[in-house]
């Protein structure tokens, strides 16, 4: 069996201590609230695993500080919509009466990566009640941030990604990029665009009683989200910083910025709907 050995991954272990001090020199404060993205397998090999990403975020942001990350289930959906793989349509009525209903404290997250799978898992940690695109949120504005996530309208107004707008927050990617970049979706629906609508179909928990429900949102798309954050950078310099956590590439951005940007820009370029 080939395996990657640790010093292939990094030099050193990547400690938590390591990683509080690079997130301080790439800007992150005490008492700031921030949107995290992160892929632990970027980081290189880290003592403690996702874990110690945690541990680190949180002794940098402070209890004063609020951290919030993306802890999306999407799997909950209408079976129709399923494509990874479809499944047949004979089993359609058997997976809509019993797939098991959301539930903050223990859905698990799906495609979201191993630190907000943690994430959501520590103490204090609230989550928001959206079925398939929840949020997961720790520290002073935590209950804010994950308070009334509306089904309709999931990644709009009434969302957490609202929330850390308001909050003046940063966005933080550990080892990722634009492409998964979610802030951007808010834009999509501040943004002056024909985005079409969508039907949605999840199991959740209403009054104690496992509910079936159908709503209706806009029907987003992320293909050209590496584009606008591309522009933006080139744009906006002053509105980000580049670093390293661990030996994965780091950068820390101004939301409101960016998604103030990311309006004029999809309105300027998005040639799609």
């Amino acid at each position: 069996m080939n395996e990657t050995l640790p010093e292939d991954r990094s030099p050193e272990p990547i400690t938590v201590e390591s990683m509080a001090a690079d997130l301080q020199e790439l800007g992150v404060q005490v008492g700031k609230t921030i949107l995290v993205h992160g892929s632990l397998s970027e980081l290189g090999w880290v003592c403690g695993g996702p874990q110690a990403v945690v541990d680190a975020l949180q002794r940098v942001v402070g209890e004063d500080g609020t951290i919030v990350m993306p802890t999306h289930s999407p799997g909950n959906m209408n079976p129709a919509n399923m494509g990874s793989p479809p499944v047949p349509e004979s089993w359609y009525e058997t997976i809509r009466e019993q797939m098991p209903p959301y539930r903050p404290e223990s859905t698990p997250t799906q495609g979201m990566g191993a630190i907000a799978e943690c994430f959501r898992n520590y103490p204090d940690v609230l989550r928001s009640d959206h079925p398939q695109h929840s949020f997961a949120a720790w520290g002073a504005e935590a209950e804010y941030v994950t308070d009334d996530h509306a089904l309709e309208i999931s990644l709009g107004e009434n969302s957490p990604l609202a929330r850390v707008y308001e909050l003046d927050g940063d966005v933080l990617f550990l080892g990722t990029t634009h492409a998964t970049n979610t802030s951007l979706h808010l834009a999509e629906y501040r943004a002056d665009l024909d985005l079409g609508t969508a039907t949605s179909q999840s199991a959740i928990l209403r009054d104690g009683e496992r509910e079936w429900v159908e709503w209706t949102d806009r029907d987003v798309t992320d293909e050209d989200f590496p584009d606008c954050g591309a522009a933006f950078e080139r744009k906006r310099p002053d509105a980000f910083e580049t670093g390293t956590v661990g030996v994965g590439e780091a950068k820390r951005l101004s939301q409101r910025a960016l998604v103030d940007f990311a309006v004029d820009w999809f309105e300027a370029n998005r040639t799609y709907s």
